[in-house]
C-alpha cells in the first residue's frame, strides 16, 4: 500500500485538476450559448437563401437547356459559371475541425470521415488523367492530421478567433475563385453540425457546384414540398442570370458561415460534455482515494497501538 504523504499528494494532485476541468466547463458552456445564439440567428435566413437561389438556379437550369436545344447559345454561354457540371477530376475537400483538444471524439469523429470520404474519392476517380484531390483546412487538428497521412493541404485558414462574416468571404472567395478558373470541378465541406451540447453530427455537403433540388416519388422537391401546394410563379429583375450573379457568391459564403458557426458551437459543446466528465470523474477518484487515504491511516494508528501495547505488556514481564 503507498505511503499516506503519496496518497495525499495524489490526492491534491487530483484536486487541483478537477478545478482546472470545472474552469474549463465553465468557459465552454458560456461560449457555447453565444455560438448557439448565432446559429438560431443565422438558419432561417441560411434556409430560405438556399430555398431561394435553388429556385432560381433550376429556373435558369431549364431555360438554358431549352436555349440549348433550340440552337441559341451553347451551355458555356447561357449558364452561370458557378452551375456548371464539369467531370469530376479535380476535387477539393473543405475539412473544418478545431484547434484545440480536450473536446472528446469532436476531432477524431471528422478526421475519420474525411479519411474516409477521401479514400472513396480516389477509387471512384480511379487514375483518369489530371484527376487529384486536395484540402484546405480550418483548424490545426484536421491539418496536423491530414499532413501526417500525406494529404495535399492546398490551403489553411485560421477563421476561430473573432468569427466573423468577413473571415467566412475569405472562405468564400477563394472556393468560388478556383471554380470558376476551372482549377477545380467540386468543393465539398466536411464538419460537425451543432444538434445539442452532448449531440453532434458529422456531415459532408456538396458547395459547388450547385445541385438541383432533390426531387420526390411525387415529382416534388423535399425541400418545397409543402410549398408546392400553392406554387407561385416569380418575375425575376432585371433577369434570374443576372441574379445568380449575386445570389450565388451570397450563399455560398452564407452556406460556409453556418458551417463555420456550427463547427464551432460543436467544439464547445463536446468540450463542455468532455470536461464535465472529466470533472465527475475527478470527483469519484478523490472519493476513492480518500477511502484508500483513511484505511492506510487507521492500520498506522493501529499498528502504532498495537506497538505501544505489545512494549507495555513486554515491561510488565
Amino acid at each position: 500500500m503507498p505511503s499516506l504523504k503519496v496518497i495525499r499528494k495524489r490526492i491534491t494532485t487530483v484536486k487541483s485538476t478537477q478545478k482546472i476541468t470545472r474552469a474549463m466547463k465553465m468557459v465552454a458552456g458560456a461560449r457555447l450559448a453565444r455560438a448557439q445564439a448565432r446559429i438560431t440567428a443565422l438558419r432561417p435566413y441560411a434556409v430560405k437563401t438556399q430555398e431561394m437561389l435553388r429556385s432560381v438556379a433550376d429556373s435558369v437550369r431549364t431555360t438554358a437547356e431549352e436555349q440549348v436545344d433550340d440552337g441559341v447559345g451553347t451551355e458555356e454561354e447561357v449558364l452561370h459559371p458557378l452551375l456548371k457540371v464539369r467531370p469530376e477530376k479535380k476535387v477539393l475537400y473543405l475539412v473544418l475541425s478545431g484547434d484545440r483538444g480536450l473536446c472528446g471524439a469532436f476531432n477524431a469523429n471528422v478526421n475519420k470521415t474525411v479519411e474516409r470520404e477521401w479514400r472513396a474519392k480516389l477509387e471512384t476517380l480511379g487514375s483518369a488523367e489530371e484527376a487529384f484531390v486536395e484540402f484546405a483546412t480550418a483548424g490545426k487538428k484536421g491539418r496536423d492530421y491530414l499532413t501526417r497521412r500525406g494529404a495535399k493541404i492546398e490551403h489553411e485558414f485560421a477563421v476561430y478567433d473573432g468569427l466573423d462574416l468577413a473571415k467566412s468571404r475569405q472562405v468564400s472567395d477563394y472556393v468560388v475563385s478556383r471554380f470558376r478558373k476551372g482549377e477545380i470541378d467540386s468543393v465539398y465541406v466536411i464538419y460537425n453540425q451543432f444538434k445539442s451540447a452532448i449531440t453532434q453530427k458529422v456531415v459532408v455537403e456538396r458547395l459547388l457546384p450547385l445541385e438541383r433540388p432533390v426531387v420526390s416519388a411525387e415529382g416534388e422537391s423535399d425541400a418545397v414540398a409543402a410549398a408546392n401546394a400553392q406554387k407561385t410563379s416569380f418575375l425575376f429583375e432585371p433577369n434570374p442570370k443576372a441574379l445568380l450573379e449575386r445570389l450565388v457568391p451570397m450563399y455560398i459564403e452564407t452556406a460556409i458561415y453556418r458551417a463555420l458557426l456550427d463547427s464551432q458551437a460543436s467544439e464547445f459543446g463536446a468540450r463542455m460534455t468532455a470536461m464535465d466528465a472529466a470533472t465527475r470523474n475527478a470527483k469519484d477518484m478523490i472519493g476513492r482515494l480518500t477511502l484508500v487515504y483513511n484505511r492506510a491511516r487507521q492500520a498506522a494508528i493501529t499498528k502504532e497501538l498495537m506497538e505501544i501495547i505489545g512494549g507495555a505488556e513486554a515491561l510488565k514481564e
